[in-house]
């Protein structure tokens, strides 16, 4: 729901659904996912959907142009295998072709995949030696995950995928009551052509080609939110309704829910996480910047804020990444700062790099497990 639109949610959610059909892989996908929560209900298992990566905003119905975004899946993709080894069975809702549980490990690498193998004597495919201990860890891992069945991977493309497929896995959730949990770690677009304007075929670059006051010969329809004007493609974009009230409280309303605010100016990072908080009253919001959301994190929850911070010594490569503006949005003390000066390369030799993930999870997990003792008590 747009800001300002005084529309109840529920109404606004009827809307979107009926106006915007549902992706062709709806039925399969939520026969899986069935059949997955079923299984791990009977266990008494805790049950995490993980959504991960970007959602697409096609421009035409055969789509040739889309809008996307800068996200890969990775912290969808990392925070999975720490859910996993938490003891969660892991529903993945993930972009199609983004960064996978296990597999990340090897596809989102300067290397090419193919530079891990080598050919033996025997002519068979190997690992090389150099990388045996690392693979082998990681594939136990997968193994485990498929033999026990607890990771379900099913993905989407576009806005109204995930949307859809949110909804139905949400509703599909609801029996296992506060032992639900909702980790919404994709990035999902905040505008989006509605299905009623988008145009059936490729926009042309030529406005000769492109019939742009009428669509099928009829003048009175509306124009197509994409169309070229001249030498200009314009482009008119509608909101996307915010669904995350509908999850907290009609789709979801007794599983535990957290969102993620990316923000890149770190004096509206903490402001923005706690706004978010109170407009959909759910249980948690991380805050992260795009600089540093590698490194640091700020939980907020209605009990005030946390940061979470791999020390400087642990800290990750990353290309995109600036050192400097690690604490810059909050919550750096005193002996933050003196670690962040005595750290040297000898210490970080003995001390391997870890992932913020491996910091986040388990925070979640002991979080999750108070609420859920919490509502069962109060039963």
């Amino acid at each position: 729901m747009a800001s300002g639109n005084s529309e109840h949610p529920d109404a606004v959610a009827r809307d979107y659904f009926a106006l915007n059909p549902p992706p062709r892989q709806l039925q399969s996908h939520t026969t899986l996912a069935r059949t997955f929560i079923e299984t791990h209900a009977s266990d008494n298992r805790r049950v995490v959907l993980v959504t991960s990566g970007g959602t697409t905003v096609p421009l035409e119905n055969q789509t040739v142009r889309f809008i996307d975004n800068f996200s890969a899946g990775t912290r969808g993709a990392t925070s999975a295998e720490y859910f996993l080894e938490a003891g969660y069975a892991v529903i993945f809702l993930h972009r199609q072709f983004s960064l996978l549980p296990y597999s990340r490990h090897y596809s989102h690498s300067t290397n090419c995949f193919l530079d891990y193998m080598i050919e033996d004597e025997n002519g068979s495919v190997v690992v090389g030696d150099e990388y045996q201990g690392e693979m082998l860890h990681v594939l136990r891992q997968y193994k485990a995950a498929r033999k026990n069945n607890t990771l379900l991977l099913l993905s989407f493309t576009t806005i109204t995928d995930y949307l859809w497929e949110l909804r139905e896995i949400a509703k599909l959730m609801q029996p296992l009551g506060p032992r639900a949990l909702f980790y919404l770690a994709a990035a999902v677009s905040d505008f989006f052509v509605p299905h009623d304007r988008m145009v059936e075929h490729k926009i042309q670059s030529s406005e000769d080609f492109n019939a742009t006051k009428q669509i099928n010969g009829d003048p009175k329809t509306k124009l197509p939110a994409a169309r070229t004007e001249g030498k200009s493609l314009v482009i008119d974009l509608d909101p996307v309704p915010k669904f995350l009230k509908s999850l907290v409280d009609g789709w979801a309303p007794e599983g535990m829910i957290v969102s993620f605010k990316l923000e890149t100016d770190p004096s509206m990072l903490s402001a923005k996480a706690k706004y978010a908080l109170n407009k959909y009253s759910h249980h948690l919001v991380i805050g992260n910047l795009l600089s540093t959301r590698k490194w640091e994190v700020v939980f907020v929850t209605s009990k005030g804020s946390k940061w979470i911070r791999v020390p400087r010594r642990r800290r990750t490569k990353s290309f995109s990444g600036r050192l400097e503006q690690v604490g810059l949005a909050g919550g750096k003390d005193e002996e933050e700062a003196v670690e962040d000066g005595v750290a040297s390369e000898e210490t970080m030799q003995w001390d391997p790099p870890i992932e913020i993930e491996s910091l986040i999870v388990p925070e979640i997990s002991r979080m999750h497990e108070e609420m859920i003792k919490s509502k069962t008590q109060g039963r």
